[in-house]
């Protein structure tokens, strides 16, 4: 009885709501919890003037992502992975530096749980990287991600996924370079190419087949510009890349990359 009665002493104590966020960043694994979060020495409220996730102003509670990243250099590479299976690739400078743009961990908290992101889906919560001042460095809708599980350390992407790299021997200014990287920024969160990659989230772009080879080319790029424009169906997740995040020139460089890439199956 006494064991009963301590349990549900415990029980009650316990926060209701309480998420956790579990950082892999080398050596032991950490796990944060949300409540914590909210009640970080660095939490402060925030205003975002266009989010990303809800297409207009927002307000969170959040932490400077600097905060967390303990051991973490300017050098080093971080991906981010959401429930599902989005897997968004990061460079650590960016979000380790103060300004102008600055990352931010936003936290949900239950007591002001965030809107819905549309009707009949869940919130971006219970955390969502966040940027103050994104334009002045350029940063990219899929360095937004949103509902986090886990942030980890690891390799470059060139390291860890190398049925992804382009023919070496292409000069260095050759655009499929740059549709390489620009691949990697706004891609490789949702899609493998090549069975490389870790999403989990949209198809291969190279296996079985390339998208240049069965688009028409104004009708590929009209379909990366405006998905829905193409072809409407209500399971849609792929977003449109418009000319502020992906300008002519670089969707070409990425068109570039792809079609170069149709030839490089292994």
């Amino acid at each position: 009885m006494r064991q009963c009665l301590a349990l549900l002493t415990l029980l009650v104590s316990l926060p209701l709501w309480a998420a956790q966020l579990q950082l892999e960043l080398g050596g032991a694994v950490r796990s944060l919890d949300s409540a914590a979060l909210l009640k970080h020495p660095q939490a402060r409220e925030i205003d975002i003037e266009q989010d990303v996730a809800y297409k207009r102003a927002m307000h969170y509670r959040a932490v400077p992502l600097a905060a967390l990243l303990e051991g973490v250099t300017a050098g080093d590479h971080l991906q981010a992975v959401a429930l599902d299976g989005f897997a968004a690739e990061m460079p650590a400078g960016p979000l380790l530096q103060a300004g102008p743009a600055r990352a931010w961990l936003a936290v949900e908290d239950p007591d002001k749980p965030w809107p819905p992101l549309a009707d009949g889906k869940p919130s971006a919560g219970p955390f969502y990287l966040v940027w103050t001042h994104a334009q002045a460095s350029g940063i990219r809708p899929e360095q937004w991600p949103f509902q986090i599980t886990t942030l980890r350390r690891l390799a470059s992407v060139e390291q860890r996924f190398p049925a992804l790299l382009p023919d070496p021997k292409l000069a260095a200014d050759d655009p499929v370079r740059q549709g390489f990287s620009l691949f990697q920024q706004n891609c490789l969160a949702c899609h493998r190419l090549n069975g490389a990659g870790d999403a989990q989230f949209g198809p291969d772009l190279n296996v079985p087949h390339n998208p240049t080879e069965y688009f028409r080319p104004e009708f590929l790029r009209m379909y990366i510009r405006d998905p829905q424009g193409l072809r409407r169906w209500p399971q849609a997740k792929m977003p449109g890349f418009g000319v502020d995040v992906l300008s002519d020139q670089e969707l070409e460089a990425l068109l570039a990359y792809l079609k170069h890439m149709a030839g490089r199956r292994g």
